[in-house]
C-alpha cells in the first residue's frame, strides 16, 4: 500500500465517520485475526484530548492505524522513538499529525502566553508556545501552526522518519479534526 492509497482510506474512513455509517466488524474475530501480527497503513500523531480518537475518526478497526497520542500532538523523545517504529519498523506509508479545534493544551498555552505548567506540563507549554508565539497567541490561527510545528520537530528530530521521507517511503501531512462536525481537514 502507498501513502495515496493510506490517505483515501483516511479519509474514506472519515466520511463514513460523519454520515454515522461506521462499518461493522466482529471484534472476536478481528482479535484473533490480529495474533498474527499488526500491518497498520498509517501511523498518527494525535492529541491525547478524549474528545478525539482517532480509531473513530477514522472509521478503523483494530490493526489498522498506529496511534500516539499526546497532549497538543507534540513530539517528545519517546514519542518520536514510537512515530520511528511506526514508520520505520510497521513501514506505514504516510505520518499524519491530527490537531483538532478547541485544543486545550493550545488555548491554555494562549491564555498564559507561553509562560505556565507545572511540572511536566511546562515540556508541553513550551512545545505548544513555539506555534502560539507565532500567531501571536491567536488561539485558532495557533492550533494550525501547532500541526505545522510538530511536522517540523518531527523532520528536524528524527533522522529516521527524514530518511524515509527522502527516500519516498513516507508521506507526512498533517490534519485538523472538526469537533463540531467529525470532518478532518487535510491540511
Amino acid at each position: 500500500m502507498d501513502a495515496n492509497q493510506s490517505l483515501a482510506l483516511l479519509k474514506e474512513g472519515n466520511a463514513r465517520f460523519c454520515a454515522n455509517a461506521a462499518k461493522a466488524f466482529d471484534r472476536n474475530k478481528r482479535r484473533e485475526e490480529l495474533l498474527a501480527g499488526q500491518h497498520p497503513f498509517a501511523t498518527i500523531l494525535s492529541c491525547s484530548d478524549s474528545r478525539v480518537v482517532p480509531e473513530y475518526v477514522f472509521d478503523t478497526m483494530p490493526g489498522e492505524i498506529f496511534i500516539i497520542r499526546t497532549a497538543g500532538n507534540v513530539a517528545g523523545e519517546v514519542d518520536l522513538g514510537s512515530i520511528e517504529y511506526g514508520t520505520e519498523h510497521l513501514h506505514t506509508p504516510i505520518l499524519l499529525v491530527l490537531g483538532h479545534t478547541k485544543c486545550g493544551a493550545v488555548k491554555a498555552t494562549c491564555d498564559c502566553r507561553g509562560k505556565g505548567g507545572e511540572g511536566h506540563i511546562a515540556s508541553i507549554v513550551k512545545e505548544v508556545d513555539k506555534a502560539a508565539k507565532q500567531k501571536n497567541y491567536e488561539n485558532d490561527s495557533s492550533i494550525r501552526c501547532n500541526v505545522e510545528c510538530s511536522i517540523q520537530n518531527i523532520r528536524e528530530r528524527s533522522k529516521i522518519v527524514n530518511h524515509l521521507e527522502h527516500e519516498g517511503k513516507l508521506k507526512i501531512m498533517g490534519a485538523l479534526y472538526h469537533l463540531e462536525t467529525g470532518k478532518v481537514e487535510f491540511l
